[in-house]
């Protein structure tokens, strides 16, 4: 490592009292043979008898095993048909009356469904889906469901006839988050009010606000901005600081569902959670992960500056935050929508895990080296072969936003390729 490297790193952890191991600087689990074994681990779970639900029984008992495989099949996407036709036969249980187990075991089927059905649209989990939309009870489910066959490639008249479908089966459908979020994002897009009220607009007084700029396809990366609490962009020898972030869902699901891509909107920046920890090193990587809240999220201690607990006042009290022109566009309103629906614990974290780890990532040249989350913002870090910290884009943000950082992070997508949002940025400011 370089020797520079290493004061820098070591002087940072010391600053966040998060120091490095004292007799390595290296981390044992980011090393090749580490890496090796990880991927392998999950390799072995994949067999023709692990997916048979005759010899496994979808049930309390064996919820940890289906939770692992599962996850595993998330992770190196195996195109065998018994795989599919697993999931597939799990999906036939979303019309019945399950137990707590069974229901976790089939909404992380229909998560990982997504994911392969939006590559592999195959007839076998077509018919699982449309089934759901006809008969379970179950409205997120059957929303999912629909964002999953929109995803595989429906036409604009099969999408319809859904909707129309399930209006029917939910007349009160405006009233369930799933139903109406799912039917929001299938309409005609609004048009992006201008960038420069949201860059010129403050929250609350004294506060930061960390921007990130993505484009629609949340394949690409997304970049982000700080602005200072005196409302002044911060700049690196004259060009606007920026990192790139990635907010895409290892599920390829929407952000209204659990595990889906990082929501739009506004969220409270409160504190950091610290590492390094071995135990969660590989998912969220070896540096602090900062702490975001969404609106009326149970925890936060003041979203709003001077008043203790959650905001308050609903949809009209979370449109008050942001700027006229974007009070009426439905889009941005994702992180309200998001928490209504049970979303939570979003952070910015780095990654352990090597980017070779995710099978989909191959699929995804332009963000090479960041690893997708399930809702979270996943910043560059990189480890050599013997474990050794290459580059980390983490402790650049840490060391701007402070030791204790409070302040909003701005989520927004604009109509454009993620390589000329800054430039885009940097226009509207300067006008």
């Amino acid at each position: 490592m370089n020797p520079r490297n290493s004061l820098f790193i070591a002087a940072f952890a010391l600053f966040l009292g998060n120091a490095l191991p004292a007799q390595s600087q290296t981390v044992p689990l980011a090393t090749a043979e580490a890496r090796i074994r990880q991927r392998q681990d999950q390799l072995n779970l994949i067999s023709p008898a692990a997916y048979d639900l005759t010899r496994n029984p979808i049930n309390a008992q064996t919820e940890r095993r289906w939770r692992q495989l599962l996850w595993a099949t998330a992770v190196i996407e195996p195109q065998d048909a018994y795989v599919q036709n697993s999931i597939a036969q799990i999906l036939t249980l979303t019309s019945q009356k399950l137990t707590p187990p069974q229901t976790r075991i089939v909404e992380m089927a229909l998560q990982v469904g997504t994911q392969l059905y939006s590559t592999n649209p195959t007839s076998t989990l077509r018919e699982r889906f449309t089934q759901t939309i006809a008969q379970s009870s179950n409205p997120r489910w059957v929303a999912l469901s629909l964002s999953a066959l929109v995803k595989g490639g429906a036409t604009v008249q099969e999408q319809q006839q859904w909707i129309n479908q399930i209006a029917q089966r939910f007349p009160r459908w405006s009233e369930n988050v799933s139903l109406y979020t799912t039917f929001q994002d299938l309409a005609a897009p609004n048009r992006t009010p201008p960038v420069r009220d949201l860059l010129n607009w403050s929250i609350a007084p004294n506060q930061q606000q960390l921007y990130v700029f993505c484009s629609r396809d949340r394949a690409q990366l997304c970049s982000a901005f700080l602005k200072d609490r005196r409302g002044q962009f911060v700049r690196e020898n004259g060009r606007l600081w920026s990192i790139p972030l990635l907010t895409r869902s290892l599920h390829n699901l929407s952000w209204n569902f659990s595990r889906g891509y990082t929501p739009q909107g506004i969220y409270r920046i409160e504190g950091t959670i610290p590492q390094p920890d071995t135990d969660f090193f590989r998912a969220y990587g070896f540096f602090p992960l900062v702490k975001l809240f969404a609106p009326f999220e149970p925890g936060v201690r003041e979203f709003i500056p001077g008043r203790k607990g959650t905001l308050a006042g609903k949809l009209p009290g979370y449109n008050a935050l942001l700027p006229p022109s974007w009070r009426n566009y439905f889009p941005i309103q994702g992180s309200y929508w998001a928490g209504l629906a049970g979303r939570s614990e979003f952070r910015i974290h780095g990654s352990g895990e090597d980017p070779g780890f995710f099978t989909n990532n191959q699929r995804y040249p332009d963000s090479a080296g960041w690893n997708p989350a399930i809702g979270c913002l996943s910043a560059l870090e990189l480890y050599d072969e013997q474990g050794r910290l290459k580059t980390s884009d983490v402790p650049r943000l840490l060391n701007l936003l402070g030791a204790k950082p409070t302040g909003y992070l701005i989520v927004a997508e604009l109509p454009t390729d993620s390589r000329s949002i800054p430039a885009q940025i940097e226009a509207a400011i300067a006008r």
